[in-house]
């Protein structure tokens, strides 16, 4: 139930948006902010033409990491290389870029291509090209495996995760997925839950109702998905495999059910159930069924969400008058209040390092992404989109997904957890929300 609809509506909700081609990523604020990186196109050693080039997916994926901004291919000073014994260091001495990519493909096999790749310390090249040094020692990293024509694409996203650790430090998240739900109205069953790469690509429907799906929320082996479905004529609780299609109704009381949220061990789920009057806060066992009450209060309780230690769940509540962000201590039963400032702070979650809290804020009427250092408690204001809601944080910790408003229409949008970068991801027609980035494959 992290959506500012859901919110305002406790238990109805509603999505709507087509599911088109893969989702086009438009980066619209932070390029300035990126560090350069020269990407040089791999070098195809067969008769017949490559099947993909990988440089493409690579070069997206740093560039729409909002970290790295991949040079133009024109400002090359080297192209057809595809390994360091080739790398001119003189003719890379002007080049603003901190590391070189480079890489073959040829034939190797029925269905099979050998792939290298090459990541060069640009820097570190630049700084000793006068000297003996070998050119090995500007080697950060190199690889060499077989793949088929058809992981052509997962393996590009392989490379932007080495070459993204390399030089951050930080694990890449560009083989991961997004779930998010997208609705037509002018479809017989307009509700439509949608998986795909973490940039639209290999998209994929789950399931489809001419009832609302909503709120889909990872297993932490990113096999399953629980969401909400009103296909009964009523909220109810699934969660469904996503590769053998298997289900299992997991809650179905009167009133509401929603806002699934797997524990970190993936064998419960935290939900909001109305059965005993008031929203509140269970934990719900997914084999068992067995059903704990967490919070139990006057106000409206919902949108919880597990800290990572699984020892705690963050969760909304207007317990303080307004929706307003608390944590309760699961053995003990304590809570706290997390959130102050601003009007209303709803649909938390934690960051994966447990350093941040990120939210839904609204400040003088206006609902943006919000983050807030657990420590200081110091909170920025991430987005200056419009009714945004459902933040979705990447499994490094790097980025979150979340549902805006553009030109009228239901989009997803991402931003940097500093704020500097941000970017949409429209589709073709209809709407999407409710989106979901799952944890690393």
């Amino acid at each position: 139930m992290k959506t500012l609809g859901k919110w305002l509506i406790l238990g109805l909700m509603f999505c709507t948006v087509p599911a088109k081609a893969a989702l086009d990523i438009v980066i619209t604020e932070g390029v300035d902010a990126a560090r350069p990186i020269a990407v040089i196109p791999f070098v195809w050693q067969g008769a017949t033409p490559m099947p993909q080039q990988i440089s493409d997916v690579v070069m997206s994926d740093l560039a729409r990491s909002g970290t790295f901004k991949p040079i133009e291919e024109l400002g090359l000073p080297q192209r057809n290389i595809s390994s360091v014994a080739n790398f001119d260091v003189k003719a890379w001495s002007s080049v603003a870029a901190e590391a070189v990519v480079m890489g073959s493909v040829k034939p190797f096999g029925p269905d099979q291509y050998l792939v290298n790749f090459e990541l060069i310390d640009l820097v570190k090249a630049q700084m000793q090209s006068s000297g003996p040094t070998s050119k090995s020692e500007y080697l950060i990293d190199s690889r060499e495996t077989v793949i088929t024509a058809a992981q052509f694409r997962q393996y590009g996203h392989r490379i932007s995760d080495i070459v993204y650790e390399k030089l951050t430090g930080i694990r890449g998240a560009f083989l991961t997925r997004i779930a998010y739900v997208v609705v037509d109205h002018q479809d017989k069953s307009p509700y439509k839950l949608m998986i795909a790469d973490y940039d639209g690509y290999n998209e994929q429907m789950l399931l489809r109702s001419p009832e609302p799906l909503m709120s889909p929320a990872w297993s932490p082996d990113a096999r399953r998905l629980a969401y909400v479905s009103f296909e009964n004529k009523k909220a109810e609780i699934f969660v469904q495999d996503i590769y053998t299609q298997q289900r299992t109704k997991v809650t179905s009381f009167s009133g509401i059910n929603g806002a699934p949220s797997f524990s970190p061990d993936g064998k419960k789920l935290a939900v909001t159930l109305s059965k005993d009057g008031q929203p509140e806060v269970y934990v719900v066992d997914i084999e068992t069924k067995a059903i704990k009450r967490v919070t139990n209060h006057y106000a409206i309780d919902t949108e919880a969400s597990w800290t990572p230690d699984g020892k705690s769940l963050i969760f909304t509540s207007e317990r303080g008058g307004r929706p307003q962000l608390y944590q309760v201590t699961l053995a003990s039963g304590k809570v706290a209040r997390l959130t102050f400032e601003g009007e209303w702070n709803l649909g938390g979650s934690i960051s994966p390092d447990g350093r941040s809290m990120v939210f839904v804020n609204r400040t003088n009427g206006k609902f943006n992404i919000a983050r807030m250092d657990l420590e200081t408690r110091f909170m920025q204001v991430l987005t200056s989109t419009r009714l945004d809601e459902s933040p979705s944080i990447a499994p490094n910790g790097t980025m979150v997904i979340y549902g805006t408003t553009y030109q009228g229409k239901q989009v997803l949008a991402a931003v940097s957890m500093d704020g500097r970068f941000k970017a949409r991801l429209p589709v073709g027609q209809g709407e999407v929300k409710s989106p979901a980035w799952s944890p690393f494959l």
